[in-house]
Order: structure tokens, then C-alpha cells, then sequence
């Protein structure tokens, strides 16, 4: 038994080592945005906090900068492993719920990003394996969840429902009271004009999750609601899910408020999955294998496309249309920049000049960087990803 423990324990961490360093070289491989510039130098916050953490210890590099995030997604992935040791039959179990959170795109994204999701996420997964090993729930970490983001709103809230299954009249009480200060301190960040967003945010989660294992993920909710005993991974998902869905049906909602809640819902998912499987005969087993590998390609092949993201310029026509555009560029054109040996421009846009300043190139009276067209003939500058130009760049002297 311990070998067998032993030989999925190493599996798991070998998966993670090279997951961490395939999200560091993406990391380097990203150019700073502006959004991120705006993060980095305000510091506020605990956003501001994490990204100054590194680069005020160290050196100011986009690594530094993005490091803390990629810590917490490796320290989520640890603790939902450990917290997972007996939710399953068999270890083999285990391995691949943690293995289709890690290749989540909403999840790799978040660790990149810049963003207060993958804190919640950890500090959930944090507080639910607290709760594993004391039995008990922690008061001081759901006080101090609300000086953390407003997304923790549904924590509280999908604990006041599990309050009530449990008969926890204490929880109940301290759950709905830290919900009200929530929403009065935050609310929840909600756009554009009153209509129908249901639609919108179906799509939005099919992305975090992949389409299919998104569909998957709506009848396992269903299914474990009605089948199993209900846990708080499925109080969780279900109420982040319900209450999205709600909200869209008038207004638009931003998913990273709720889709930290939705992702932990992978070990609800992999065990009814997995008990469908084995109760089948071997005959009838086959649908269902093949939905697995479906899915885990699907899983595996967006996580290549999105280390290997820099690819899809050669068959994307218009290179705005990039999902990562706002991440290329900066760093490649200031070390072009240099290369000319020219440390100063006048940028023609305020956010091109602030991302060009964070790589060393300086803002000046000097000569004029101006985007060009594509079709462009004569031009200074061409920024190239597998030999496709990207972007094209003059420099105007005044």
C-alpha cells in the first residue's frame, strides 16, 4: 500500500514541477500589460501586495512580478491533493482530479493574470482542509476573508445553506452576518445595461472549464445533488453557479467572482464520473472512456496552445484577435528599441509608452514610435513570432 501511495505521490509532484516551470517560461514569455503596470505601481491592496513582494526582495522582472500567483496556483493544486486523500477509493483517483484542475484554462489563466482569483481559490481550498483536519469551522479565517476580496460573499453564503442541512444554528448566524458585511463593503461588480446575459456567461464558463467538461460539470451538479450526500465542495459550486446564473438573467456579471467556487467543484465531478464507470459491466464502460480521454485531450491540447500561445499568429489574419495580444509586444519591441541603441521615445499611446518604461525604454522628447500598417512597405520596426510579423512600428524624428 505505502508503494503504491508512493509512486502517485511522485506522480503528482513531477506533474506539478513541470506544470510550475511551464508557467514560469510563460511568464517570461509574456510582455507586461497595463492593466498589470497600473496593479504594480498603485500597490494597493493585496493584488498590489503579492506583485511588489518579489521584485522589493529581488529584482523588478515580470517573472518576480507574477511569481507569488504561480506560488499560490502550485500551493492550491497541494493543498486540494492532500485535502482529497480520503474523498476517494483509490489514489488513482485523486491524481486525476488534481490533474484536471491544474490543466483548467480559467485556473492556468488566473495564475498568470494577475488577478484576485487564484487567491481566492487557494484561500478556499485552505479553509475547506482546515475544516477536514479539526471537524471544525474557522471563524477567524471567514472574518479575515473579508478584508480579502468580495468574491468570499459566496463562501458565506453557500455556508449559510450548509448551515441549515447541518442544523448549525452558530454557523448559520456568523455565515448570513458575514454575507451582509460583505456585500455592504463590496457588493458584487456588475455592467452594462439591464438585459439577458444568461447566454454570455454560459460561454464564459464553457472557457474557464472547456466546453465539454463544462456540460459535465452542470449534470454532475445535478446528479451528486440528487445521488449523494451533499458536501460543501457541492454547497460551494452550486451556489457560485445558481447565483451567477440569477444575476445574468438581468445584468452582466464578472465570472472571476464566481468561477473560483465553480473549479472546486473537480472532486464532485471526478467521483460521480468515476462511480458511473465502475458500477458499468466492461461492455458498457466504453462511452464513457471515451468521453475521459475526450476531455483530457481537449484538457492537455488547450494547455499546449496556451504555453505555445505565440503559434496562433500564424493562422489568426488580424493579430488583434489574439487572445493574449495585450500580453505581446512591449518586451519585444523595446529590446528592438535597444538594439538601435535607442533607450527613449515618444510613444504614440500612453499605454505602449508606460509598458515600453517598465523594460527600460524611457519617455522623452525624442524621436516618435508610431504603428504602422501591416501592408506597410518601408518601416523601422517589424516584431515577428514564427516568422509572421505582427506589428509594425516607424520612428518619426522631430
Amino acid at each position: 500500500m505505502n508503494q503504491i501511495l508512493n509512486r502517485y505521490n511522485f506522480t503528482f509532484v513531477g506533474l506539478l514541477l513541470f506544470h510550475v516551470l511551464a508557467l514560469i517560461f510563460l511568464a517570461n514569455d509574456f510582455s507586461i500589460a497595463s492593466n498589470e503596470i497600473h496593479v504594480f505601481h498603485e500597490n494597493k491592496g493585496i493584488i498590489g501586495f503579492l506583485t511588489n513582494l518579489f521584485p522589493n526582495l529581488f529584482a523588478t522582472t515580470i517573472i518576480f512580478i507574477k511569481l507569488p500567483f504561480i506560488l499560490l496556483y502550485a500551493m492550491s493544486a497541494i493543498v486540494l491533493y492532500l485535502l482529497t486523500e480520503n474523498y476517494f477509493k483509490y489514489q488513482y483517483d485523486r491524481v486525476f482530479a488534481v490533474s484536471i484542475f491544474m490543466l483548467l484554462p480559467g485556473v492556468n489563466s488566473a495564475a498568470l493574470l494577475m488577478n484576485e482569483s487564484i487567491i481566492v481559490i487557494f484561500c478556499t481550498l485552505f479553509y475547506l482542509y482546515l475544516y477536514k483536519l479539526s471537524g471544525k469551522e474557522n471563524y477567524f479565517l471567514l472574518f479575515l476573508f473579508l478584508f480579502i476580496d468580495n468574491s468570499f460573499a459566496i463562501l458565506y453564503l453557500a455556508l449559510f445553506f450548509y448551515s441549515i442541512k447541518k442544523q448549525n444554528n452558530f454557523l448559520l448566524f456568523f455565515s448570513l452576518l458575514f454575507f451582509g458585511l460583505s456585500m455592504s463593503f463590496y457588493g458584487f461588480d456588475m455592467g452594462g445595461r439591464p438585459r439577458g446575459y444568461f447566454v454570455d456567461t454560459f460561454a464564459i464558463y464553457a472557457s474557464v472549464f472547456s466546453p465539454l467538461l463544462f456540460l459535465y460539470f452542470f449534470y454532475a451538479i445535478y446528479r451528486f445533488g440528487i445521488k449523494f450526500e451533499r458536501d460543501m465542495y457541492w454547497y460551494l459550486s452550486m451556489t457560485a453557479l445558481g447565483f451567477s446564473l440569477v444575476i445574468s438573467l438581468r445584468q452582466k456579471v464578472y465570472i472571476e467572482d464566481f468561477a473560483p467556487f465553480i473549479v472546486i467543484a473537480i472532486p464532485v465531478m471526478v467521483k460521480l464520473f468515476l462511480h458511473s464507470v465502475r458500477v458499468r459491466i466492461k461492455e458498457h464502460k466504453g462511452n464513457y472512456l471515451f468521453f475521459a480521454y475526450l476531455v483530457m485531450s481537449v484538457l492537455i491540447l488547450n494547455f499546449v496552445v496556451f504555453v505555445l500561445n505565440k503559434s496562433l499568429y500564424l493562422v489568426i489574419e488580424n493579430p488583434k484577435k489574439h487572445f493574449a495580444y495585450d500580453y505581446h509586444i512591449a518586451k519585444e519591441l523595446s529590446e528592438e528599441l535597444k538594439k538601435l541603441n535607442i533607450k527613449s521615445v515618444n510613444a504614440e499611446s500612453n499605454e505602449l509608452q508606460e509598458r515600453l518604461e517598465f523594460y527600460g525604454i524611457t519617455k522623452s522628447n525624442g524621436p516618435k514610435l508610431i504603428k504602422g500598417q501591416l501592408q506597410d512597405i518601408n518601416y523601422d520596426i517589424a516584431i515577428e513570432y514564427f516568422n509572421k510579423t505582427v506589428e509594425k512600428y516607424d520612428l518619426v524624428q522631430n
